[in-house]
């Protein structure tokens, strides 16, 4: 087994994972960032962060890190560790292509007894199965003799500069004894929070994939109740503060679920046991309710719009936030687009303004457009898609000031009191 201080480490993907870890291992140790994306090497061999992730503080904290898309530059290392998306297919299937292409780049330098770690989300059995045949049919290495795998799952939250890398538990595994050691006490260095070090493999991948597929029915849940009390004509907001005053209800809200896990994960799994000739109602319900939510809220819109008299095909809208969540500049899966576009079939006028989508942001659909500062008295109805910090320190006035004389002002994230606003989730 090696020593730590042996690990020539090489962190593959530099995304909203693998920087993090990559900057923190670089504080304390030498450690080389691969990406194939030319442009984001160059922007972080600069000490510049698009993802706002990571600031230029924290990039010369970590002296032992270089930045490389050159494969050659990786060669020397003995210890990897995959931080490469895993989405879904347009057919909300597991798309494993970015996880399986990186294995086969890493077995191009691989060695024996060297170890490959992965971080990104799968369902159970994907290291052991996919990844190490992967490496094996490119090498003449064989698994767990001659290379060794562990998984590491990553719990990274965008925007969140309070639960942090160094301040959430990671979970570690390793396909032998040794190989656990191994991973567990690398981790230990960078992790303040400490290590859960799972069993196996398989349960740490499944431990994974169980977090954000749990978020996921319980906000179907409440998108449910939501659609309920809305047809009941009760707030959703006042019921759920009354019964949060019981010490063990749950504090969720209705909403989108967007980004690179909630939306994305619950189909993994589903596929596994699909596979196994299980099909898995509750995870699969709570999805497609989660998916159908912006076509309720936009179908909700159309009806309160036709109540006003407000002309459809002639109204403008605009879009107060675009991400996938608050404060943070990641549109990965963001449910705001699905509104956007499914208005826009209506012909719909939609402008957007999100402060933290970059000034060059376009769309495809003419009917969309991204602006920095909304006009006044111009619009038919103002949503309020997303919590930013911008959003919630203006007055109810300031929404009221953007709409037209007859309006509807939309609030999907009780930022301003129901008074001001026509609906809420």
């Amino acid at each position: 087994m090696k020593k730590l201080e042996q690990i020539k480490l090489g962190v593959i993907g530099m995304g909203y994972v693998g920087l993090p870890l990559a900057i923190e291992f670089g504080k304390i140790r030498n450690v080389i960032g691969f990406d194939i994306d030319e442009k984001r090497i160059h922007n972080l061999q600069n000490s510049i962060d698009k993802t706002l992730e990571i600031s230029s503080d924290e990039f010369m904290q970590a002296k032992g890190l270089e930045f490389t898309n050159d494969v050659k530059d990786i060669s020397d290392c003995n210890f990897y560790i995959v931080c490469v998306p895993t989405p879904i297919t347009l057919e909300k299937k597991p798309d494993l292509s970015s996880i399986l292409s990186a294995t086969q780049l890493i077995a191009s330098v691989l060695n024996v007894g060297d170890t490959v770690v992965y971080e990104s989300t799968v369902f159970p059995g994907v290291v052991e199965d996919y990844c190490s045949q992967v490496i094996e049919e490119n090498t003449n290495l064989t698994f767990n003799n001659d290379f060794f795998l562990g998984y590491s799952p990553e719990r990274i939250n965008p925007g969140d500069k309070k639960n942090t890398i160094r301040s959430i538990t990671k979970i570690t595994s390793g396909s032998n004894d040794s190989t656990s050691d191994l991973v567990d006490a690398l981790y230990k260095t960078i992790i303040p929070a400490g290590t859960h070090r799972a069993p196996s493999i398989k349960v740490a991948e499944a431990a994974k994939v169980i977090e954000n597929i749990q978020r996921d029915v319980n906000i179907a849940l409440i998108n449910e109740l939501s659609i309920i009390f809305n047809k009941l004509n009760i707030d959703t907001e006042e019921v759920l503060e009354a019964a949060e005053t019981k010490w063990n209800f749950i504090p969720f809200r209705p909403g989108l679920v967007g980004g690179h896990c909630i939306g994305v994960d619950p189909y993994y799994l589903s596929y596994k046991a699909e596979q196994m000739g299980y099909c898995p109602a509750i995870i699969n319900s709570g999805r497609k309710l989660n998916d159908d939510m912006p076509q309720y809220i936009c179908s909700t819109l159309v009806e309160r719009m036709n109540k006003k008299k407000i002309d459809i095909s002639n109204s403008r809208i605009l879009l107060m936030g675009y991400t996938f969540k608050e404060n943070c500049p990641d549109t990965r899966n963001t449910g705001v687009k699905e509104i956007a576009e499914i208005l826009a079939s209506l012909n719909i006028n939609v402008d957007i303004h999100d402060p933290w989508i970059p000034e060059n942001f376009l769309h495809k659909n003419n009917y969309i457009k991204f602006i920095q500062v909304p006009k006044k008295e111009s619009y038919d109805v103002v949503i309020i898609a997303v919590a930013h910090k911008q959003f919630k320190a203006m007055k109810p006035e300031y929404f009221e000031s953007l709409c037209k004389p007859t309006n509807i002002i939309f609030d999907l994230k009780h930022i301003i009191s129901k008074e001001y606003s026509d609906f809420r989730l």
